[in-house]
């Protein structure tokens, strides 16, 4: 006959201090991975990044389709328009669709209305030069065009 060893009251179950040593381990695992986690938002400079190379796409292409271009940036987003047939028309193919900033994403474009409307002509040159700055919990990052067209980004 085989006997099952028997328990002593003392030993049944988890200690204090083991719960406690067990609970640390799992909060520090969860704060790990919550900073591992990427912003749903996107870094800013991501952004800026993306806005600049749709601006350099715009310029290239007034040159390459011998077509006036306009960015047009404002508070909520911005847009690209070309010139056909003598009025203004919005670009809906990419890389020029239109596109909205990112929420809590502010944008300063030195017009008093927010509005900013640069044009890029067939030789490139961009009109009126601007500098667009965005912002985002204290953290800054400007995009800016001179007159021969050229973008730069300064994080």
């Amino acid at each position: 006959m085989v006997h099952a060893p028997r328990i002593r009251p003392g030993d049944a179950g988890f200690t204090l201090v083991e719960l406690m040593v067990v609970l640390f381990i799992v909060g520090l695992m969860a704060g790990a991975v919550l900073l591992a986690m990427p912003d749903p938002r996107g870094r800013l400079a991501d952004e800026g990044e993306r806005f600049a190379a749709r601006l350099k796409a715009a310029h290239d292409l007034a040159i390459v389709d011998n077509r006036p271009m306009a960015a047009v940036i404002g508070p909520k987003g911005y847009h690209f328009e070309e010139r056909r047939v003598g009025a203004w028309q919005a670009v809906d193919a990419k890389p020029l669709e239109a596109a909205g900033w990112s929420p809590q994403t502010e944008v300063v474009t030195g017009e008093e209305d927010g509005q900013l409307r640069v044009h890029f002509d067939v030789t490139g040159l961009a009109d009126p030069p601007a500098t667009i700055t965005l912002m985002r919990e204290g953290v800054k990052f400007r995009v800016s065009i001179d007159a021969g067209g050229a973008v730069r980004v300064d994080g």
